[in-house]
């Protein structure tokens, strides 16, 4: 890598001798950086990015099955932090009880993350945001997942490197601290995120993803459980209540600079412009989660409406379903009979009126048996921007 020394951290030599010596980078605390000399657009920025996720807490307050709403928005994060890193599985496979077990393996890692991250939000209620909370949650990250046999849960006790498949150490785009200075750049980076409370909530964000995706603590999985860290860090400083948002939406349509500044910090020290791409990428996630919301909670008053006008003696049941459908947008006959505890006559009648009455849509329309019913419009609304890369 280049280096031209900023702040940011210094080079060690590992090793001795010319064909096993190659340096490692070793982080600057946290502590040594702030405060951030921020622009004035940055500053702009980061005001409006607070005002969005204090207007997206405020309305999940008043909405109706905002819990529903919130599930999905944590699946669309798993799925959406998956791509960044090449998963090539759309939102609809995540959904879909037709999966076969090759796309369910497919899906492992989006399904671990969805977990990882109702885990972490629980355990959060007992313990701080610590090594010990992220090493348990990365533990469940890679749970039943290709990952699964690279110490889940374990701290690395070897050297790790990035770059392309297959590169060896010398040829490594990016070589993180070594095992010892790992283990002091972590127990720096635990101590700022629970002692810097004069720090912004999104500049510590911005800072403290930046520290673990560059020591990068894990053999696997740390792409995924730095971003995970980024709605952790915000929830342990009380700018969020919940996982109410997908921040990796921008960072994944923008995935080449966000890899890129990264290292400009890690190789110029650019602290500065790292946090502005931040807030940017943060702001317009925000903005599309309130606009999701917005469209989510129509859709929801237009169809509880057209079922209260049409469905006659069935209306209990047809509420019953729309809340099923929030929860579940991809269905068969037998699936509703089941979690409606219905006859399956029932079940399907209902299925044929919300079909008339344009709520559902038969996905194969040919088939004639074994059919399955899309949630279709709150599907198109919660699939913007999940098409894999």
């Amino acid at each position: 890598m280049r280096y031209e020394n900023n702040g940011q951290g210094y080079l060690r030599k590992n090793l001795a001798g010319e064909a096993a010596e190659y340096t490692s980078f070793v982080p600057a605390s946290l502590a040594s950086v702030v405060p951030v000399e921020l622009s004035e657009e940055t500053v702009r920025l980061l005001s409006a990015c607070s005002r969005k996720l204090g207007e997206l807490e405020g309305m999940l307050r008043f909405v109706p099955n905002a819990s529903m709403y919130l599930a999905m928005y944590v699946r669309k994060e798993a799925l959406l932090s998956a791509q960044i890193e090449g998963t090539q599985c759309t939102f609809d496979d995540i959904l879909d009880p037709e999966n076969t077990e090759l796309i369910k393996r497919n899906v492992a890692d989006v399904v671990s993350y969805i977990k990882a991250t109702e885990y972490a939000v629980e355990r959060m209620q007992e313990l701080p945001l610590c090594m010990r909370l992220l090493k348990e949650v990365h533990s469940q990250l890679l749970a039943d997942t290709r990952g699964a046999e690279k110490s889940p849960g374990q701290v690395r006790s070897s050297q790790n490197w990035i770059g392309p498949n297959g590169c060896g150490l010398r040829d490594a785009a990016f070589i993180p601290p070594n095992v010892e200075d790992m283990n002091e750049a972590l127990s720096d980076l635990e101590k700022f995120i629970n002692d810097a409370a004069d720090v912004d909530p999104v500049v510590k964000a911005s800072l403290v993803h930046y520290q673990f995706e560059t020591v990068h603590p894990f053999l696997d999985g740390n792409g995924r459980l730095g971003r995970l860290l980024v709605t952790l860090s915000l929830m342990n400083d009380g700018a969020l209540s919940a996982a109410v948002f997908y921040p990796s939406y921008q960072l994944k349509l923008r995935r080449k600079e966000y890899y890129e500044r990264l290292m400009a910090v890690r190789e110029e020290g650019e602290y500065a412009q790292w946090v502005g791409f931040f807030c940017e990428c943060l702001l317009s996630s925000a903005q599309d989660a309130i606009g999701s919301l917005e469209r989510l909670v129509d859709l929801h008053a237009k169809n509880t409406s057209l079922i209260n006008e049409s469905l006659g003696r069935s209306v209990a049941n047809g509420q019953r379903l729309l809340e099923l459908l929030e929860s579940n947008p991809i269905v068969d006959v037998s699936y509703i009979a089941n979690k409606l505890d219905t006859a399956r006559t029932t079940a399907s009648n209902l299925v044929s009126d919300f079909v008339e009455l344009g709520i559902l849509v038969q996905r194969d329309k040919e088939k004639q048996r074994y059919r399955t019913f899309l949630y279709e419009e709150y599907l198109s609304i919660l699939r913007q921007g999940s098409d894999p890369l």
